[in-house]
């Protein structure tokens, strides 16, 4: 039986926590960055736990993370 491919797209944003959760980014941060205020450029720095609805996806979509 081949391996199983994981989604590169997928891969590539989010990441595997130890508790069986994913790690993603904020989004609206890429551009139109100049009329966005410090405090809101500086809260979308953070990482973020995947929603739980979207989880069961995730893990299809990455089945060796």
């Amino acid at each position: 039986m081949p391996k199983m491919k994981s989604n590169r797209g997928a891969a590539k944003r989010f990441s595997r926590t130890g508790g069986g959760g994913f790690k993603r980014a904020a989004s609206h941060r890429r551009h139109i960055l100049t009329k966005k205020s410090s405090k809101r450029k500086r809260q979308l720095r953070t990482v973020r736990t995947m929603h739980p609805s979207d989880v069961r996806e995730a893990k299809q979509l990455l089945p060796y993370s």
